[in-house]
């Protein structure tokens, strides 16, 4: 079974069919258990966490898949910078295939090498980002390599060893939390009572709830791979598109389309998938568009109809006041 059909196959189990689910439950209960008994041991002082000199931020999410942690890491990223904090980003740099970690990633970054969404972040913030499977390490070298005065982890809710001062946790509002059970029956990498012991809770898209701060993500425009050309959604809207999405939650990108009035074929793929020449071999020579994440693994092959359709976070204006009140009671308190 490729990633493609596994990752069909896991949100047909997780968001619609329950009985598949029912079915895997026993091993969900292992998983629960062995998650519990880690978290108990790293309370305990059996497994060593680690604190930094500066304060951490974690945005991270209790489900598997794609829940809009990079925009809204951008989102804060972009929020400190204005009030004169140093920002520093850390990832896991999944798909990156460097031969040493950590390594820090610039806008010119290879994907192949850092991964695909720290060079977003890379490209939006202008801020030190170092990536590697050590995020304890990345820290490191944010801090000997630069003067940031505070660090935000791109996922990593699950990396106890790292100790945080502020847990941000992202819930996709349309899926939720799916069928509310663990994996491998569900696509809880927690259980849901974890959103309790979080400092915030943010909703992305649908009704948030009373204690979740509601943040939108939107595109407005697409800007074409070859040329850097920008053009307005209604550009599209009387053409044949194709539409590409290597993401966690396909159908968020696709949905942005249906609301500009695109018609378009779609095409999905798993998550992180490693574009090549050939995934783009259609009849005709439409316009294709695709997100900004899958768009940095297609530069070096592009044409002159790829176009990508970057995405911009927005939140309350309380949730930046309590934040930042927050990360003060860290930094002074």
């Amino acid at each position: 079974m490729n990633k493609e059909t596994l990752q069909k196959w896991s949100n047909f189990v997780w968001y619609q069919d329950n009985f598949i689910g029912l079915c895997l439950l026993p091993f969900s209960m292992v998983f629960n258990d062995i998650v519990r008994f880690r978290r108990y041991l790293y309370r305990m002082g059996l497994l060593k966490k680690h604190k930094l000199s500066v304060p951490v931020i974690i945005v991270g999410n209790i489900t598997v898949g794609g829940t809009g942690k990079t925009p809204l890491t951008i989102y804060i990223v972009e929020q400190f910078k204005r009030l004169g904090y140093i920002p520093g980003v850390i990832a896991r740099g999944y798909g990156g295939e460097s031969e040493q970690w950590p390594i820090m990633v610039f806008k010119d970054s290879n994907p192949t090498v850092v991964g695909d969404e720290p060079l977003v972040i890379a490209r939006h913030s202008e801020c030190p980002i170092a990536v590697g499977p050590d995020r304890i390490a990345n820290a490191k070298l944010l801090l000997e390599k630069t003067d940031c005065n505070v660090i935000i982890s791109d996922d990593g809710l699950q990396h106890y060893r790292l100790e945080r001062d502020i847990e941000i946790i992202v819930i996709d509002g349309e899926r939720r939390f799916g069928n509310g059970y663990s994996l491998p029956s569900g696509p809880l990498r927690e259980a849901i009572s974890r959103i309790r012991e979080v400092d915030f809770l943010v909703c992305n898209g649908g009704n948030a709830e009373s204690d979740e701060y509601l943040m939108v993500v939107q595109g407005a425009k697409a800007i074409n791979l070859l040329s850097g050309d920008q053009q307005p959604l209604s550009y599209f809207e009387n053409k044949a598109c194709h539409a590409m999405a290597g993401i966690g939650n396909p159908r968020r990108f696709f949905s942005l389309l249906d609301d500009a009035g695109i018609s378009y074929q779609r095409h999905v793929f798993s998550d992180h998938h490693d574009f090549t020449q050939e995934d783009f071999h259609f009849e005709n020579s439409s316009e294709i568009l695709m997100t900004e994440k899958d768009a940095v693994k297609c530069v070096a092959f592009a044409q002159k109809n790829y176009w990508y359709i970057p995405v911009n976070a927005t939140l309350p204006k309380k949730f930046t006041e309590n934040l930042v009140q927050k990360l003060e009671e860290k930094m002074h308190g």
